[in-house]
């Protein structure tokens, strides 16, 4: 974002918003913007890769040579894949590990213990 773009951002939700709903559901359409971005950038990248691969292996060797059926033409593809797909259940599951319960359940625990140890001071 632009110095600009962002100052402006900055000043409009210091001044005018200030509901805390609004800041949360700010952060997770900033969360799956974030997704998309990283999804169309994995298209563009691996459908240039495979392509250049496949043309690459097609001039050089003929067809039935052509690298359609290699492992190194998809590899980038699907590695990335599993880690787009971590990516997106992480977005979009409700966090499968860290649920927004166990937060609270935590914060609790920790300020619980704090009331404890400051109890006699």
């Amino acid at each position: 974002m632009g110095r600009f773009r962002e100052k402006m951002n900055n000043e409009f939700s210091e001044d005018i918003i200030t509901d805390e709903n609004y800041k949360i559901a700010y952060k997770k359409v900033k969360i799956i913007k974030g997704f998309y971005s990283h999804l169309k950038v994995y298209l563009i990248v691996n459908v240039f890769i495979i392509i250049s691969n496949l043309n690459r292996d097609f001039i050089g060797n003929g067809f039935h040579e052509s690298g359609l059926f290699e492992w190194h033409t998809y590899s980038t593809a699907l590695f990335w894949g599993f880690g787009l797909l971590a990516h997106g259940l992480i977005v979009f599951s409700g966090d499968l590990f860290f649920s927004d319960k166990w937060q609270q359940k935590k914060v609790q625990e920790f300020m619980d213990k704090e009331s404890a140890n400051n109890k006699w001071e």
